[in-house]
C-alpha cells in the first residue's frame, strides 16, 4: 500500500496548510493502527474486515473521514474470525482524524507540554502527538491492557515510544501534565484529571451522552474555568471493565410494544434527536440518565425515550407529520423533549455553545449564559 499518498491527502483535508499538526499527520501510517476492524452489517449486526484481504478498502477506511470501531461487547477485531457475530456496545474504534486534530487544537500545545492522551484506542491521537512534541512529552491512558499493549507495539514499529498505561482514568492518575485531552466523555469531570493537570494547564474533553466540547483551565483552588466550545464531538464513555454494564434494553422493548398510560398528538415531526446536536445535548442535561433510539421504515418513522426511573416514549409518525405519542412512567420524557425543541424555535437557538463553564475541585460542572444556567453532577 502507497500509504504515504493517502497519509498526506488526509493532512491535507483535516489540517489547514500553516497548521502545525499536518506535517504529523501526513507521517502517521493509519492503517497499521487498525488491521482489523468491525463493519456494520446488512440488517444490523457487525461485519469482520481483514485489511490484507481487501487493501483497497482497508486505505479507504484507514485514510478517511469516519472513525472506524475495532471492539464491540470487549470482542476485539484482532481476535476475532470471520464467524464470530459480537454484541454489545462498541467498546473501542480508530477516532477519525478530523476529530483527533480537533481536539488537539483544541488544547493549544506548544513545544515541551506535557500531554496526558485518555483513551488511547488505535492509538492514533498518541501518535500524532508524540511525532510533534517527541515521544516523551506524550503518555496515553487506557483501560484495556490489550489496547495499550498492542499500540506500545504498533507505535514502537513507527519508531515512537510514547509512555502508555492500563489504568482506570476516573480513578488515580500518575504524574501532571500541561494539557490533558481525552477521546473519551465523562459526567462529571473526573477528580484525578484535575488532580493530574498542572495549575495554569489546560483540559479539553467532551460532557458524556452530549456532543459538548469542555475546554478548561487549571484554577489555583484546584478546579478549572472554561467555556462549552462553539463546536461539537462525541465520544465513548468512560468504563471501569472491559464492556459497558447492561443498558435499559428491556424497557426499551416496552417502549416498543406497550400502549402507555398516556397517548396524544404533539407538535414536531419525529426526528433521530441525536442528529440534532444542541437539542439532544440539553435534553441529557435536563434529564439525565435519559436514551434514545430510533427507527425509520417506509412511511413511517418511530423514535424512543427512555430513563432509568421506568419512564419512557414511543413517538410515530410519517416523515412530516404530528407524532402520536406512547407515554409511561412518572415523567413525561417526550414532553421534556418538546419544550426544548420549542425553546430553540422561540428564541432561535439554545444557550449551551459558547456558554461558561465552571468546574469545582470536586469535578462537578456548572454552565451557564445569562439568566440560564445547568449544574452536572
Amino acid at each position: 500500500m502507497n500509504w504515504q499518498k493517502y497519509a498526506v491527502e488526509l493532512a491535507a483535508r483535516t489540517t489547514d496548510p500553516d497548521s502545525r499538526w499536518r506535517t504529523p499527520v501526513s507521517q502517521v501510517p493509519r492503517h497499521l493502527l487498525m488491521p482489523r476492524w468491525w463493519e456494520p452489517g446488512e440488517g444490523g449486526g457487525w461485519r469482520l474486515q481483514i485489511g490484507e484481504k481487501d487493501p483497497d478498502l482497508w486505505a479507504r477506511r484507514a485514510y478517511g473521514d469516519r472513525s472506524v470501531v475495532t471492539s464491540v461487547g470487549g470482542l476485539h477485531a484482532d481476535h476475532a474470525t470471520t464467524d464470530d457475530i459480537p454484541t454489545g456496545h462498541t467498546t473501542s474504534s480508530a477516532t477519525l482524524t478530523a476529530l483527533v486534530v480537533k481536539m488537539l487544537r483544541h488544547a493549544r500545545i506548544n513545544a515541551e507540554h506535557d500531554v496526558l492522551d485518555i483513551g488511547t484506542g488505535a492509538g492514533g491521537l498518541t501518535a500524532v502527538a508524540s511525532l510533534r512534541l517527541g515521544a516523551d512529552y506524550v503518555t496515553s491512558v487506557d483501560v484495556d491492557s490489550y489496547l495499550t499493549e498492542v499500540a506500545t507495539a504498533r507505535l514502537d514499529g513507527m519508531g515512537l515510544r510514547p509512555r502508555l498505561l492500563t489504568l482506570d482514568a476516573t480513578g488515580p492518575i500518575p504524574g501532571s501534565y500541561d494539557r490533558i485531552v481525552a477521546t473519551v466523555s465523562a459526567r462529571p469531570v473526573p477528580v484525578s484529571w484535575l488532580q493530574a493537570l498542572h495549575r495554569g494547564g489546560r483540559l479539553v474533553t467532551t460532557i458524556a451522552d452530549t456532543a459538548l466540547i469542555l475546554t478548561a483551565w487549571k484554577d489555583p483552588d484546584g478546579g478549572a474555568t472554561g467555556v462549552i466550545e462553539r463546536d461539537w464531538a462525541g465520544f465513548m464513555v468512560t468504563r471501569n471493565g472491559p464492556t459497558y454494564p447492561p443498558g435499559l434494553d428491556g424497557l426499551f422493548k416496552v417502549a416498543r410494544e406497550s400502549d402507555g398510560e398516556e397517548v396524544k398528538s404533539f407538535r414536531y415531526p419525529v426526528a433521530d434527536i441525536r442528529d440534532s446536536w444542541e437539542v439532544w445535548s440539553m435534553l441529557t442535561i435536563n434529564t439525565p440518565g435519559i436514551q434514545i433510539d430510533f427507527e425509520e421504515r417506509p412511511g413511517k418513522r418511530a423514535a424512543y425515550l427512555v430513563h432509568p426511573d421506568g419512564s419512557w416514549a414511543r413517538a410515530e409518525a410519517e416523515r412530516y407529520e404530528s407524532p402520536t405519542v406512547h407515554q409511561s412512567g412518572p415523567r413525561r420524557l417526550w414532553n421534556d423533549l418538546e419544550r426544548i425543541r420549542t425553546w430553540r424555535e422561540v428564541e432561535g437557538g439554545l444557550p449551551l455553545y459558547g456558554c461558561n463553564a465552571r468546574i469545582d475541585p470536586d469535578g462537578v460542572i456548572h454552565l451557564s449564559r445569562g439568566q440560564w444556567s445547568a449544574t452536572i453532577e
